[in-house]
């Protein structure tokens, strides 16, 4: 009697641990894409103002500008982790076109506003970068917690189920050796 009385307290505090354990990384995530998506709001922030300087120096380069007005406009409005990336994958593609743009015109290479929002946003891309590397670590611990055993028993039955990585196009491309060719 005293044996199953024994058992079934160690198997409860088991499953108070457990859950308790789960719902702190869960929590984590949570916390972990908080901090990416303050990140990508300074993003969206400044992005205005680099498309009004660009605009006085650039007028008739309004396809671009209106590109990245509507890549910006699909990132804010993005629901979920994969579609965020999608967003931003388009987004910064039409930012690589405004800096090309932005390439034509050495009056505005040199216009100290445009320097300052250039670097504002550079570092801001650092503070992405970082955020989404801390989001995708979480991520990783959770989705390895809940699919080990006996967690993943557990875990099943409370509903608690895989997050989304939050991964951008050009990562791999990046990390793929260079060919270098002598002809």
């Amino acid at each position: 009697m005293i044996y199953a009385i024994i058992a079934i307290v160690l198997v409860g505090l088991f499953f108070m641990f457990t859950y308790n354990g789960l719902v702190a990384l869960r929590q984590r995530v949570k916390n972990a894409w908080s901090q990416v998506d303050v990140q990508l709001r300074r993003r969206y922030d400044l992005i205005p103002n680099l498309v009004n300087t660009i605009k006085g120096y650039a007028k008739h380069e309004r396809e671009t500008f209106q590109q990245v007005t509507e890549a910006r406009t699909r990132a804010m409005s993005a629901g979920t982790v994969k579609e965020q990336a999608n967003a931003e994958n388009m987004l910064s593609g039409t930012l690589k076109s405004l800096f090309a743009v932005a390439e034509n015109y050495p009056q505005l290479k040199a216009d100290s506003n445009f320097k300052q929002l250039q670097e504002e946003l550079s570092n801001t891309e650092s503070k992405i970068a970082f955020a989404r590397q801390f989001y995708n670590d979480t991520v990783q611990k959770y989705n390895t917690k809940i699919q080990v055993f006996p967690n993943v028993l557990i875990a099943g039955m409370l509903g608690f189920t895989e997050e989304t990585y939050f991964n951008l196009d050009g990562e791999a491309a990046a990390r793929q050796p260079v060919d270098v060719k002598f002809d």
